[in-house]
């Protein structure tokens, strides 16, 4: 029997970030497929407000930047006073991946997916979880990568940031143990959005936004710690540090693990480096 309090999906409110497009887009449509109030946070507010109409009545769209606190406290507020309940799951999934060798690395673009990687959980948290404990229930569901278990040429900041929620999370699902309030975190692997668009991740298999939905809505019944999509990889990358060096250097070159710095459509990434940097500039996602 799980020691945390059951959520009822049905009429729940479901907080979203990133959610219009992709995986976050995906998993709303799946909470609101289970009865959930969904609220769609993105940087793009109207993106997010067009996605909430198509999915009708119990779903609400609203600007968010997860990097500024005072944003997610707005977005917290509105998504409250809209669906007239507090919160019951927060879904942490705005992320951005840019690519490339480590040493030609950019400072702000390093800085980009650290504050929307890393501090967009953390500011999700540390507003949303107090309630939940207040209530003595709720769950958050933080969207890592098994990049965060899996180290990757050409990935290297992107790396470190998955990594970062892992340990977060995991650490903050103990802080929180006796508390009604659950942490689950979602690994997947090589998803078919315009995160990893114009990347061969040879490595990893790719799977589809909506096996990651599933996922998230299946962690507010099972309160997993960790949850790998494809769920075999999650056993494999537990084992990759236990390997000889030698070993998974000669493993990697056979599977060409340089593909995201090699094999790489040089136009369609700029293009999302593009986006993802000129909408932070221009103040709006």
């Amino acid at each position: 029997m799980s020691r945390y309090p059951s959520i009822d999906l049905d009429g729940a409110l479901v907080v979203i970030t990133g959610a219009a497009r992709g995986i976050g887009l995906a998993t709303a449509q799946e909470f609101s497929r289970a009865g959930s109030l969904v609220a769609l946070g993105d940087l793009d507010g109207e993106l997010a407000e067009e996605a909430a109409a198509r999915l009708g009545f119990g779903a609400s769209g609203h600007a968010l930047d997860v990097t500024d606190r005072e944003s997610f406290a707005a977005f917290l507020a509105a998504a409250e006073a809209t669906h007239g309940r507090p919160v019951d799951v927060l879904v942490n999934n705005a992320g951005v991946m840019p690519n490339g060798a480590f040493l030609a690395g950019e400072e702000r673009v390093d800085r980009l997916m650290m504050d929307v990687n890393v501090h967009g959980p953390i500011h999700g948290m540390r507003l949303a979880v107090p309630g939940m404990v207040e209530r003595g229930r709720g769950h958050v569901v933080n969207v890592a990568s098994l990049a965060g278990k899996f180290p990757l040429k050409g990935l290297a900041v992107y790396n470190a940031s998955k990594f970062a929620v892992v340990g977060l999370s995991a650490a903050v699902r103990m802080e929180l143990e006796a508390t009604g309030v659950s942490v689950s975190t979602v690994l997947p692997s090589a998803v078919n959005t315009e995160l990893s668009s114009g990347i061969d991740l040879g490595v990893l298999p790719r799977v589809e936004p909506e096996d990651i939905a599933a996922a998230v809505v299946r962690s507010v019944r099972t309160r997993a710690a960790e949850i790998a999509v494809p769920g075999y990889l999650g056993t494999v990358s537990s084992l990759v540090p236990f390997a000889p060096e030698g070993v998974m250097r000669r493993v990697r070159h056979l599977l060409k693990d340089d593909a995201v710095i090699t094999r790489v459509d040089d136009g369609v990434r700029g293009r999302y480096l593009g986006r993802i940097l000129g909408s932070r500039s221009e103040g709006a996602e």
